[in-house]
């Protein structure tokens, strides 16, 4: 039986702007945004080449804005991503060092935390 992750729902108290946070700084692919009821908002948003996408909105989820932690990216250069990312005027940590990996950090407007993995391979 093959089990692939597709979406998560990422909780966020005001939709537009998270949208333009993931799309217009981030880089965030558009996906969907389908206003199917009064109380019903659902919306898309996919990282470029992710096989996985989220999905942000309301009436989704019960969870609490900003509280969502943990969701990883995995990246080909932290340098390069912690570059582009402070250029869009993403507040990002330093490139952080450690055996599994360099990352760096950020969080959306609501808190909802992200890292950004770059794998590191041992040398042979």
């Amino acid at each position: 039986m093959e089990m692939k992750i597709e979406l998560i729902q990422v909780p966020v108290s005001d939709v537009a702007r998270a949208k333009a946070c993931y799309t217009e700084k981030i880089g965030f692919n558009a996906d969907h945004d389908h206003q199917v009821t009064e109380e019903l908002r659902f919306v898309q948003l996919t990282p470029p080449g992710s096989a996985c996408s989220v999905s942000i909105g309301t009436g989704l989820t019960d969870m609490e804005p900003g509280s969502l932690k943990g969701l990883q990216i995995v990246i080909d250069d932290a340098d390069a991503a912690h570059a582009e990312l402070s250029s869009r005027g993403v507040p990002v940590s330093d490139v952080q060092e450690f055996p599994w990996g360099r990352f760096v950090f950020f969080t959306d407007p609501d808190g909802n935390g992200w890292a950004l993995q770059q794998i590191v391979r041992p040398a042979n």
